[in-house]
């Protein structure tokens, strides 16, 4: 029997060490880092990858439902379907699930974590729309900026201008203003 960790979180400044020490050892592990619940646990490379190795006898342990996946009918199906293969998934504080009772409760915590994603789409969706229509009344949005998304790392049309005016390269440009060339090729793109 191999002892294999799943591992995810969905952002790329999050990690997922906390789940790993919380796990423990283990004989094998795959990793989703940056990677949303609401991908389908078999399109994230990680998983993918876990359910091209696993055999049966194997064990599978993850640090809570959420983490397989935050699209209800797809962690109770992924769960279903590693059962049949004759895989034990053991989540930590609920021990091995099983088959009756354990995918019961496998289902209804799937089915919380499918309600936070939603609830955390409608806030996300929420403070967009409080912050368009702070932009439209006073010209700052409601956290105080005075655009959406990523603030400008510089003036585009200085760019630009300094850029002709030096016939300069791209990279001496990016070099001049401290910017990245990706971000010159978009100022000059404009």
């Amino acid at each position: 029997m191999t002892r294999i960790l799943y591992l995810r979180c969905s952002t790329g400044d999050q990690s997922v060490e906390a789940q790993r020490k919380a796990l423990g050892v283990a004989d094998k592990e795959f990793v989703d880092e940056g990677v949303s619940g609401a991908t389908l646990a078999a399109d994230r490379p990680g998983f993918a990858a876990l359910l091209s190795y696993v055999r049966e006898g194997d064990c599978i342990a993850i640090y809570a439902i959420d983490r397989l996946g935050r699209d209800a009918i797809d962690v109770q199906a992924t769960i279903r379907k590693l059962i049949a293969k004759g895989v034990t998934v053991d989540v930590l504080g609920l021990g091995p699930i099983g088959k009756g009772v354990g995918e019961l409760i496998v289902a209804v915590l799937a089915q919380v974590a499918d309600m936070e994603r939603q609830r955390i789409k409608e806030r996300c969706d929420a403070g967009r729309a409080a912050a368009r229509a702070s932009l439209a009344a006073t010209g700052k949005t409601h956290r105080g900026k005075v655009s959406l998304g990523r603030p400008m790392a510089n003036d585009p049309a200085a760019v630009l201008a300094w850029r002709k005016d030096n016939a300069a390269s791209i990279a001496v440009t990016a070099r001049h203003f401290n910017l990245s060339a990706a971000t010159v090729k978009r100022y000059c793109a404009a």
